[in-house]
C-alpha cells in the first residue's frame, strides 16, 4: 500500500464516521499513514441502528473521550433540510428522491463545526472516489470553512475493492459487521429517516432483479395486506404537521410514514441513475415516508397554488433537484431558489387523504378551508348561475390561435 506523507499543518482531522466497514478502516488508516490525531463524528440520521458500537470501536483505537462525537440530527435533518426539499416536490431524474443527497450538507455542516470546535484543521470522509458523496462533503466543507484541509482515503490508497477492506480489517484486527456477507461482500448500504439505499454486489449488473432478502423497510407488494389503509395528513406552509389529527415533530411525522408505507410495500425503487462524475449507476433504495409525502404535498397544492406559480415551481424543480444531487445546497443559487419556494408556500395549508395499498399511494380527498383556490360554483357541470360565460372562451381561443392561423394562410399563398 503506498504511504502518503503527513501534510504541514493537519494535527487534527475529523472524521465522518460510522463504524461501519469502509469508515473503520479509515480510522485505522489515518491513524497510520498521516500519523494524525482522529476526532470521530457519528450522526444519528434515524438510520434505525445503534450507534454506541462506533463509539466503543473509536476508543478500541486510541480516540480521546472527548473527541468523540455522537449527535442526534434526526430533527434538524427533516425539519430543515428534508422538508425544504420537499416544498419542492424534488424529484431527481424523473424517480429519485434524493435520500443520500440530501442528507451530506447536514453531515458537511457538522464536521465543519466540529472541527472549529476541536481545533482540527482537516476533514476526512469515506466517499470513494466514484461517487458523488465525494463532492457533496466537500463543497459543503469549503462552503462552511474554505481553507479546511480534505483527506479523501479512497483517492489516496490502494485498498479499492470490499475484499481489500475487508483484509485490511482483519489484519489490523478492525471488527466488521457480517450479517450482509452472504454470497460475497457486503451490500454498500446508507441509511436515513428519508430512505436507505443499496448498492454493489450483483446490483453492478442492472440486468439482476434485486434479491428479496435485501430490503428491510418495505414487505414486497404481494405480501402487502389485503387491506387498504386510509390516513389524513395535515399541512401548513407547505410542510406535513399532522398524521390522522396527530400533531408530532417533523422527524416523528416522517418516521410514522416510514412505517405506515413500509407495511404497504410502498417505496421502492430500481434505478440506475447518472453520477456527477460522469459514469452510470445501479442502485436500490426504499423510501417509503417520502414517497407518501410526495404524493400528499403535490395534492395540497392543486388546490391552494395558483396556477402560473405552480408550473413555474415545476420549471424551476429540476434545476433545484440538480443543484441538491451535485452537492450545491450551500451554494448561493440554492439559497436563492429556496426563498422563492419558501414563498410559494405561504398559502399551501389544508388536509389531504390517501388510501395505501399494495405499494400505492392514491389521493382520495384534498381541501382548504382557508386558502383553497377551488371554486365548485364556476367548476360545476351543472349550471353555475352565471358565475362564469363561456362566450368568453371563444375570443380567448381565437386570440391564442392568432399566429397559427397567420403562419397557416403564409403557407397557403406559397403554394
Amino acid at each position: 500500500m503506498s504511504k502518503t506523507k503527513k501534510p504541514a499543518g493537519a494535527k487534527k482531522v475529523v472524521l465522518a464516521y460510522s463504524g461501519g466497514l469502509d469508515t473503520s478502516v479509515i480510522l485505522k488508516w489515518l491513524q497510520d499513514t498521516y500519523g494524525c490525531e482522529v476526532v470521530t463524528f457519528t450522526a444519528d440520521l434515524g438510520q434505525g441502528e445503534e450507534l454506541e458500537p462506533a463509539r466503543a470501536k473509536a476508543l478500541k483505537f486510541g480516540v480521546k473521550k472527548q473527541d468523540i462525537f455522537i449527535d442526534d440530527l434526526r430533527e434538524e435533518f427533516v425539519r430543515d433540510f428534508v422538508f425544504p426539499m420537499f416544498r419542492c416536490n424534488t424529484i431527481y431524474e424523473g424517480e429519485y428522491l434524493l435520500g443520500t443527497s440530501i442528507a451530506r450538507p447536514l453531515i458537511a455542516k457538522r464536521l465543519v463545526e466540529i472541527a472549529k470546535k476541536t481545533g482540527a484543521d482537516a476533514i476526512s470522509h469515506g466517499a470513494t472516489g466514484k461517487g458523488n458523496d465525494q463532492v457533496r462533503f466537500e463543497l459543503g466543507a469549503y462552503a462552511l470553512m474554505p481553507n479546511v484541509k480534505i483527506i479523501a482515503p479512497w483517492r489516496e490508497w490502494d485498498l479499492l475493492s470490499r475484499e481489500k477492506l475487508m483484509a485490511y480489517a482483519e489484519t489490523h484486527g478492525i471488527p466488521v459487521d457480517m450479517k450482509h456477507k452472504k454470497g460475497g461482500s457486503p451490500y454498500s448500504m446508507d441509511a436515513n429517516l428519508l430512505h436507505i439505499s443499496y448498492e454493489g454486489r450483483h446490483l453492478e449488473n442492472p440486468a439482476a432483479e434485486a434479491e428479496e432478502s435485501m430490503w428491510r423497510w418495505t414487505v414486497s407488494p404481494e405480501k402487502a395486506p389485503n387491506k387498504a389503509e386510509y390516513l389524513d395528513l395535515e399541512f401548513k406552509a407547505g410542510d406535513l404537521v399532522a398524521i390522522d389529527g396527530k400533531k408530532m415533530k417533523p422527524h416523528e411525522l416522517l418516521a410514522t410514514l416510514n412505517r405506515l408505507g413500509g407495511r404497504h410495500g410502498v417505496g421502492r425503487l430500481d434505478l440506475v441513475e447518472n453520477r456527477y462524475v460522469g459514469m452510470k449507476s445501479r442502485g436500490c433504495y426504499e423510501t417509503p415516508g417520502g414517497t407518501i409525502l410526495l404524493r400528499a404535498h403535490r395534492a395540497i397544492e392543486s388546490v391552494c397554488m395558483d396556477r402560473e406559480v405552480a408550473h413555474l415551481k415545476d420549471d424551476l424543480m429540476p434545476r433545484y433537484a440538480s443543484l441538491i444531487y451535485n452537492g450545491y445546497w450551500w451554494s448561493p443559487e440554492r439559497r436563492a431558489l429556496q426563498a422563492l419556494i419558501d414563498h410559494t408556500q405561504q398559502n399551501v395549508n389544508g388536509w389531504v387523504r390517501l388510501k395505501l395499498y399494495k405499494g400505492n399511494v392514491i389521493v382520495t380527498g384534498r381541501d382548504s378551508k382557508t386558502d383553497s383556490l377551488f371554486d365548485p360554483t364556476i367548476a360545476t357541470f351543472e349550471d353555475d348561475a352565471g358565475a362564469y360565460d363561456q362566450r368568453d372562451a371563444g375570443g380567448f381561443i381565437k386570440l391564442n390561435a392568432l399566429r397559427m392561423r397567420i403562419a397557416a394562410n403564409r403557407t397557403r399563398r406559397k403554394r
